[in-house]
C-alpha cells in the first residue's frame, strides 16, 4: 500500500481560496498497474463519498476498484480521509498537496481537474461554485469588488508520501 499525494499549482487572481466540493468531487485519474505496467487509456473517476466492491475482506468497500486487463491483478484506490486541503492565495504559483490516495496495485499517472471546484474571492467577495478547470484556466468577474477573478496555468503532479 502506497500513499500518493495529488499536488496542484496555479496562479490565482483575486482568489483567496480554491477547493474541491469534497466529499462529492470526482477526481478523474489515469492509472498504471504497478504489477505489469499497463496504463489505462481512459479516465477513471474516484469520489470519496462513493464505495464500490464491498466484500468480506473490506466490508466498507473501496473508492475505486478494478481488475487489470493485462495481468488480472485486483487493484484499488481509496481517498485518505481528512486529507482534502484548500489551495490558497499564499500557495499561488507553488505546488501543494490537496489530497492523498491510498493505492494498492495501481498508481495515478495523470489528473484531469474538470468541473466541481469552488473559489472564494478576496476582500469578502462572492463564492463561485462548480467551476470547470478542464481548460486549465477559469475567469469570472467579481461585481462586489469590481475586479476580475481567475485561476490560470493550472498544473498537477503526483508525489509519494511518507507514512
Amino acid at each position: 500500500m502506497v500513499k500518493i499525494g495529488l499536488q496542484i499549482k496555479a496562479t490565482l487572481e483575486n482568489i483567496e481560496e480554491l477547493k474541491t466540493c469534497h466529499p462529492n468531487y470526482a477526481f478523474f485519474l489515469k492509472i498504471k498497474c504497478t504489477n505489469c505496467g499497463e496504463e489505462s487509456d481512459k479516465w477513471h473517476d474516484i469520489t470519496e463519498g462513493e464505495h464500490v466492491n464491498e466484500d468480506t475482506r473490506n466490508p466498507k468497500g473501496f473508492n475505486f476498484y478494478m481488475k487489470c486487463r493485462m495481468c488480472s491483478r485486483e487493484n484499488s484506490i481509496d481517498i485518505v480521509e481528512g486529507t482534502n486541503a484548500s489551495y490558497t492565495a499564499d500557495d499561488s504559483g507553488k505546488l501543494k498537496t490537496i489530497v492523498a490516495f491510498d493505492c494498492r496495485g495501481v498508481e495515478p499517472v495523470a489528473f484531469s481537474p474538470r468541473a466541481g471546484w469552488i473559489a472564494k474571492a478576496t476582500e469578502g467577495g462572492p463564492k463561485f461554485e462548480d467551476i470547470d478547470l478542464s481548460e486549465d484556466d477559469w475567469v469570472e468577474y467579481d461585481q462586489k469588488n469590481n475586479n476580475s477573478v481567475g485561476v490560470y496555468e493550472f498544473e498537477s503532479d503526483f508525489v509519494k508520501l511518507k507514512k
